[in-house]
């Protein structure tokens, strides 16, 4: 079974797979995140200002890169891995996201498959679901692909696993490397909460009037 967009540039398009975004779409946990990175900039002599407008979305050794490009290979290696410790154990206010659980049960009751692909590592992403009750059926995560967002390769993935053409897959993200990762892989991209993407929604509320005009697959 299918469904069909019915909003801005995917009005019309078919939708046989959804791709979800982790932190910050489907799991609240932007304050554990923002906590990890401020403690690894004491660290690491990087002022957290630089820090924010490049850690959301994008996997860790990306961000330590960006905001360190002085370390080698293996230093970028070990401050990445630090910067992820510091998250693992982070979780006394993650939660799932405000109607994340009914978008969930709707692509169920759709029968439409779905996938969280997230920059985190498995680990982490294991945590913080555990944490939001959130049990996937496809999870793919920094640790399964060779380029993390915004390549396009974690959704490319994620499309190929599930056996949906990547046009036919809607991702729902938060983030700009995201936004750059779902559409590089072709496919048509919903931003929450005012991040530019194909399609614009509020909440997770809203994608379910994504999935208006079920069809015959």
């Amino acid at each position: 079974m299918g469904a069909a967009a019915q909003d801005g540039r995917g009005s019309g398009q078919r939708i046989d797979a959804v791709l979800l975004d982790m932190d910050g779409t489907l799991v609240e946990s932007h304050a554990a995140v923002e906590r990890a990175w401020a403690a690894w900039c004491a660290e690491y002599a990087v002022d957290p200002e630089d820090a924010w407008p490049v850690v959301h979305g994008a996997p860790a050794d990306r961000s330590v890169r960006i905001l360190r490009p002085d370390l080698d290979d293996a230093g970028v290696a070990q401050a990445a891995a630090r910067q992820l410790a510091l998250q693992y154990d982070d979780l006394s206010d993650v939660a799932a996201a405000p109607g994340a659980h009914d978008l969930l049960a709707e692509l169920d009751r759709l029968g439409l498959p779905w996938a969280v692909v997230t920059s985190a590592d498995r680990p982490l992403s294991a945590a913080r679901l555990g944490a939001a009750g959130i049990a996937p059926p496809l999870l793919v995560t920094r640790d399964d692909v060779g380029e993390g967002k915004p390549a396009p390769d974690p959704y490319l993935l994620a499309s190929r696993l599930l056996g949906v053409a990547p046009t036919a897959c809607l991702v729902v993200e938060d983030a700009g490397a995201g936004v750059a990762s779902g559409r590089a892989a072709g496919m048509l991209v919903a931003g929450l909460a005012g991040v530019p993407a194909d399609i614009a929604v509020r909440t997770l509320a809203d994608v379910v009037g994504l999935l208006l005009g079920r069809s015959q697959a």
